[in-house]
C-alpha cells in the first residue's frame, strides 16, 4: 500500500494534475479536450496523464482515433483513508499538508540529485 499510497500523493502534488482531475469530475474527456485549457504542449500533458493513470486516478480508453480520459475516485481511497487517520486528532488542515508534502518531496528530488 506504500508504494500507491507514495504514486496517489505524487501524482496530487502537482497543481496541472490536480486541475486535471478537478476537469474529470464533470464528464469523460478526449485528451485533446483536457490539453486545451493549458499553455503547455499535447505532450507535457500525456505525461500528466499517464502519471495519473499509474497512481490509478484515471483510466484512459482509446476509441478509434481518440484516447479517452475519465476519473477513477477509487484511486483516492487509500489517500483518504490514510488521512482520516489522522482527524481523530485534529482536523486536517490541507494547505499546511500540501506545504509539508512538497517540502518533504522536494528533501527527496534533492536527495536523488
Amino acid at each position: 500500500m506504500s508504494t500507491d499510497l507514495d504514486q496517489v500523493f505524487a501524482a496530487l502534488a502537482d497543481p496541472t494534475r490536480r486541475r486535471i482531475l478537478s476537469m474529470l469530475l464533470e464528464d469523460d474527456m478526449a485528451v485533446t479536450d483536457v490539453a486545451e485549457p493549458f499553455e503547455v504542449s499535447l505532450a507535457a500533458i500525456s505525461k500528466h496523464l499517464a502519471i495519473l493513470t499509474r497512481a490509478g486516478l484515471i483510466s484512459q480508453d482509446r476509441r478509434g482515433r481518440i484516447t479517452w480520459c475519465k476519473l477513477e475516485p477509487k484511486g483516492l481511497y487509500s489517500a483518504s483513508v490514510w488521512m482520516q487517520g489522522f482527524g481523530q486528532f485534529e482536523p486536517v488542515n490541507l494547505d499546511a499538508f500540501e506545504r509539508f508534502l512538497a517540502a518533504e518531496l522536494g528533501d527527496v528530488a534533492s536527495d536523488d540529485a
